[in-house]
C-alpha cells in the first residue's frame, strides 16, 4: 500500500510552495490559462465562445481548424469564419443545429444544463480547397444566473463519420445519448455504446501500434480470435477499419 511518504515523492523539493501573494492568487480567476495549457498538450483544436461578446475568446494554434489562417485571424473573423470555410449545406446545417441545440437547452432544467455537451460532424474547407470531415463538441464553461450559456469551450477532431450531421446531445454521468433526426426532425433517446473488455484492450493496444499478432500475444488470444473481437467492434461502432474505430472511441470517450 502507497504511504502518504511515498506519494510526497512525486512532489519535487525544488517546486515546494509555502504561500502566495495576492496577485498569485488572482491567477485562479483567469479560467483561461488552464485552457491554453490543455490546448497545448493536445493534438484537437481548441477554440472559445463569449455568447456576451458574440465571438471568439480564444482560439489554439492548431492547423487543423484554422484553414490556413492564424490562430489570431480567426479569433478576430469569431462567426465570419465560418461563412467563409464551411460550405452552404453544411453552414445550413450549423445554423439548424444552433437552433434545435438551444430548443433543447431552453426545456433542460437551469441546475443541470452545465452538464450537457453537444456533439456534431460537419465539412471545412482547408486552404487546398479540399473538404475535411471534422467533429466538433460544444460544452459550457460559464452560465448566467439565469442558465443562459455565457461562455463555452470546443474541441475539434477529425470525424470517424461518413457525412456531416450525426447530432448527439448527453449529459455528464448519464448512459443516455439524445440524437436528432435531421430526416424525421425530431430527437431520439438510446443508450450509449459500451466495450466489452476484450474490446478495450484491442482498441488500447491498437493505438499504440499493436498488429493483430502482437495483440494476440500480448492478451494471450489467437489471431483470429483477436480478428474475430475485431469484427464485433467495428459491426458495434459501425466503422469499416480500426482506425475509425480508434478515432470513434477518442471522440466518444470508450477508451
Amino acid at each position: 500500500m502507497m504511504t502518504d511518504q511515498d506519494s510526497n515523492s512525486f512532489f519535487d523539493s525544488r517546486n515546494t510552495i509555502y504561500g502566495l501573494t495576492d496577485e498569485e492568487r488572482a491567477q485562479k480567476f483567469d479560467y483561461l490559462e488552464p485552457i491554453k495549457a490543455f490546448a497545448r498538450a493536445t493534438y484537437t483544436s481548441i477554440y472559445v465562445i463569449d455568447y456576451l461578446e458574440q465571438g471568439f475568446e480564444f482560439v489554439s494554434d492548431n492547423p487543423l481548424f484554422l484553414c490556413g489562417n492564424t490562430a489570431q485571424q480567426v479569433l478576430e473573423m469569431g462567426y465570419a469564419f465560418y461563412f467563409k470555410h464551411v460550405p452552404p449545406a453544411d453552414l445550413e446545417l450549423l445554423l439548424k443545429i444552433n437552433s434545435i441545440g438551444f430548443d433543447f437547452y431552453e426545456k433542460t432544467p437551469v441546475q443541470d444544463r452545465i452538464l450537457y455537451t453537444i456533439s456534431y460532424d460537419f465539412h471545412l474547407k482547408n486552404q487546398e480547397g479540399k473538404l475535411i470531415l471534422i467533429n466538433q463538441k460544444l460544452t459550457p464553461v460559464f452560465l448566467t444566473n439565469t442558465g443562459k450559456i455565457w461562455k463555452a469551450i470546443c474541441i475539434i477532431s477529425l470525424s470517424s463519420e461518413r457525412k456531416a450531421g450525426n447530432v448527439k446531445i448527453h449529459k455528464n454521468g448519464e448512459n443516455l445519448v439524445h440524437s436528432y433526426n435531421l430526416a424525421l426532425d425530431h430527437w431520439e433517446d438510446s443508450q450509449k455504446i459500451s466495450l466489452s473488455k476484450r474490446e478495450q484492450e484491442i482498441l488500447q493496444l491498437s493505438t499504440r501500434g499493436f498488429t493483430i499478432n502482437e495483440i494476440a500475444e500480448a492478451i494471450f488470444l489467437s489471431p483470429d480470435t483477436v480478428k474475430f473481437h475485431r469484427k464485433k467492434l467495428f459491426e458495434k461502432l459501425e466503422v469499416t477499419n480500426i482506425s475509425e474505430a480508434i478515432v470513434f472511441a477518442t471522440n466518444n470517450k470508450l477508451i
